[in-house]
């Protein structure tokens, strides 16, 4: 099935490229891609349902965009001059099946932050730790570092230093071939 996208110039982003939610249904996607002649945004459907495509409108500049209805927890991909192989967003925010998967639209406003008013700390006397999540622990996850904190707070560590935390190919990685830099990696849990 083939739609067409509201012109982006129509809808309000924060960010440049992406997948961007624009009004209560409905998401901006734009993606840089300078040397397609065309780009389609591919909403998955659910188990059995076929993909439904858009076509996006060519900007200046290499950049293609438009906005349609989808919602967050929506998977999408990226299909570049009518090719049969689709393609996540390079600008994702979430990956869940890893790098090579399909994209997932984020709604970034459900998260409550609760430290507005936190100071910050000054840096004369912090003791750091740089922490990689996924050899940190045995489990390799956000929850399993979580878990750890008490003991590196007894033992004196001050400020923890994440290493990156992107997606990456594969099962293990530094982070220094990273390739959804938006995305935290889907092997460290939620």
């Amino acid at each position: 099935m083939r739609g067409m996208l509201m012109p982006m110039s129509q809808a309000k982003r924060r960010y440049p490229i992406g997948a961007e939610l624009v009004g209560e249904k409905q998401t901006d996607f734009r993606v840089w891609a300078p040397k397609a002649q065309q780009v389609d945004v591919v909403l998955e459907g659910t188990a059995g349902a076929k993909p439904h495509f858009c076509s996006l409108t060519a900007e200046p500049g290499g950049y293609f965009s438009g906005a349609t209805d989808a919602v967050p927890g929506a998977r999408y991909r990226f299909r570049v001059n009518g090719a049969e192989n689709f393609y996540p967003d390079p600008a994702s925010r979430f990956q869940p099946d890893g790098p090579h998967g399909s994209s997932c639209i984020v709604d970034p406003t459900q998260f409550r932050w609760s430290d507005a008013d936190w100071p910050g700390l000054k840096l004369k006397g912090q003791i750091f730790y740089e922490m990689h999540i996924g050899t940190f622990t045995s489990e390799g996850t956000w929850r399993g570092a979580a878990e750890q904190l008490p003991e590196l707070a007894r033992i004196g560590i001050t400020v923890i230093e994440m290493m990156p935390v992107s997606e990456f190919p594969g099962r293990f990685g530094w982070g220094y071939d990273g390739v959804d830099l938006f995305a935290p990696s889907h092997l460290y849990g939620t």
